[in-house]
């Protein structure tokens, strides 16, 4: 990993889109959770596939009224690798802190891959996917 100071514009544009969204789960705000989002992207989560903008605020707002109401989020970028001039690839690992968590469960840990493109001079997430941590490193120590 490179420190900040050595990340292009676009390395720190596109971190800043994954900052934006974390920030907007803090506030559980389903709009601006997907305000970076283009409007045919998709989220895969284990079980569950939404096309589409509208299908992924949906979610979030019944999730943020509920079961993720007064949570929050944290994502580690783990690498960002630019396939072009417009289009990144981006690892990371993320953790759901449940409102009454100081920190999260290892069953709320996740590694996460997020596709991003610039469109109209503005970096969107096109495609979004996650898997449970637990299941990577039980591969890891077979």
């Amino acid at each position: 990993m490179t420190s900040d100071n050595t990340w292009s514009d676009a390395d720190r544009a596109v971190r800043a889109v994954l900052d934006s969204i974390y920030a907007a789960w803090a506030d559980n705000d389903a709009d601006a959770f997907v305000a970076p989002y283009a409007e045919n992207a998709t989220a895969v989560l284990p079980g569950t596939y939404l096309p589409g903008r509208k299908a992924i605020k949906d979610t979030m707002a019944t999730l943020f009224a509920g079961e993720l109401k007064g949570s929050s989020a944290r994502h580690e970028v783990q690498d960002v690798r630019f396939v072009g001039a417009d289009a990144a690839v981006v690892i990371s690992k993320g953790a759901v802190l449940l409102a009454d968590q100081s920190t999260p469960d290892r069953a709320n840990r996740a590694l996460e891959t997020w596709v991003l493109a610039r469109q109209d001079g503005d970096w969107r997430v096109q495609a979004f996917h996650n898997c449970p941590e637990q299941a990577a490193m039980a591969d890891e120590e077979a």
